[in-house]
């Protein structure tokens, strides 16, 4: 099948669409699911959806959407549990972490282990990243106010030293 990214969007369309009608007949239905469908765990939940759905279909490649949609859902309901929504300065480089969680996922699901590498290296670049900028924001206070100077330097060391692991 070709287009299965095509099908799987379809029928994500069509479940969302029944349990709409579902829960206009049978309003029960809303009280009963209440609690997992608020924002922002209905964000998780349609990352969880559209990851089910890619697997029900075959269309591994729903992997990373599904990781990242699913992933920001985690950091809207941090922000929302903490009512902390100035964390998106920095919450925002973990985006290519979700990404690569995807990508792993879909990597195992192909047996691709070049994928799932990929997925790893998105994975470490994203955590340097947001440690970086947590710093920076005066979130991550480990290393006191030289914290962004150390970490940007062992993130320089780790990045060169793996060029010349590569190799």
């Amino acid at each position: 099948m070709k287009n299965r990214g095509q099908l799987a969007l379809g029928l994500i369309l069509i479940l969302l669409g029944a349990f709409y009608l579902a829960q206009m007949q049978y309003p029960q239905l809303k009280n009963l699911l209440g609690p997992f469908l608020t924002y922002p765990l209905n964000v998780v939940a349609a990352g969880g959806a559209v990851l089910v759905i890619g697997l029900l279909t075959g269309a591994s490649g729903l992997a990373v959407p599904a990781a990242i949609v699913a992933g920001i859902g985690g950091i809207l309901y941090y922000q929302e549990a903490y009512h902390d929504p100035m964390t998106w300065a920095y919450m925002w480089t973990l985006i290519p972490g979700f990404a690569g969680v995807g990508a792993i996922l879909e990597g195992l699901l192909t047996r691709n282990t070049a994928r799932a590498r990929g997925g790893l290296d998105s994975i470490v670049t994203s955590a340097i990243l947001f440690v970086i900028f947590a710093a920076i924001f005066g979130k991550l206070t480990l290393f006191g106010p030289y914290g962004p100077a150390i970490l940007l330097i062992l993130a320089g060391l780790w990045l060169a030293g793996r060029a010349f692991w590569r190799r």
